[in-house]
């Protein structure tokens, strides 16, 4: 295939992607976000998408050979573009188009939409998101859920370590209550853990349109907010729950 075949092929696949009358997704039931892989070659974050929904469902039976638990969910023309923009912030950033059909190919999402992010910002306000740490949170949850009892294995170490770093260099959403309380999330073992969230679609999952503000907190602050008997934080409980144990630190 030619250069300039190759192009034009990507380019009928970015209209395709716009306007496609149907597309599925493949969503990973790990973490309730779309299901995410590493190209072995390219090393691009990308996600699975499929024009029909034959096609969708049979990766999604391969994926479970692998021990992997996914569903396939359609995506609305309306809401297309809020749903490429979302995984920006989850950290993708190539779209795998009909794999394992004759019909593959893969984009960046770059190519198909941009963000146009304010550089300057009025005082007070800033964009929470934490890319990184949501896609290696993405990754552990998948690796994690895959087992029958899940067990720390290296991957997983390696895995928990990098999500560790990200956490104590990100910046993170909280809820405050009109009381000004802070939800306390019960787990069903018990445990206390409050609830962090990695940016602001993922903090409204939570809140769902209730009278529930945000507070900006950096990881290395969020010790001191923790409540009596809360074991750590969970990141995005409606999404990747990923539970991280933080000891108490001192308020000043």
């Amino acid at each position: 295939m030619s250069e300039k075949e190759t192009k034009v092929t990507k380019q009928e696949t970015l209209a395709a992607l716009r306007n496609p009358g149907e597309l599925y997704v493949i969503m990973s039931a790990a973490t309730k976000l779309p299901f995410v892989k590493c190209d072995d070659e390219t090393f691009d974050d990308e996600i699975f998408l499929y024009y029909q929904m034959d096609d969708a469902k049979d990766k999604a039976r391969k994926l479970l050979e692998e021990k992997y638990v996914s569903a396939v969910a359609k995506l609305a023309q309306q809401q297309l573009l809020a749903f490429y923009t979302s995984l920006y912030t989850m950290g993708v950033n190539a779209l795998n188009v009909n794999s394992g059909t004759d019909m593959e190919i893969k984009v960046q999402l770059s190519d198909l939409v941009t963000r146009n992010i304010p550089k300057d910002l009025p005082e007070g306000k800033q964009i929470v998101e934490n890319p990184a740490l949501h896609l290696t949170a993405a990754y552990f949850m998948q690796e994690m859920r895959k087992q029958a009892e899940p067990q720390m294995t290296e991957e997983l170490k390696e895995l928990q370590e990098e999500l560790l770093a990200h956490y104590g260099k990100g910046t993170f959403l909280i809820p405050v209550e009109e009381n000004g309380q802070i939800p306390i999330l019960k787990q069903k073992d018990g445990t206390l853990y409050q609830p962090v969230f990695t940016d602001m679609l993922e903090f409204q999952k939570f809140t769902k349109g209730r009278p529930v503000r945000s507070a900006v907190v950096p990881g290395t602050k969020i010790a001191e907010l923790l409540l009596e008997d809360v074991k750590g934080v969970v990141l995005n409980p409606l999404g990747v729950n990923v539970q991280l144990q933080v000891a108490q630190g001192k308020r000043e």
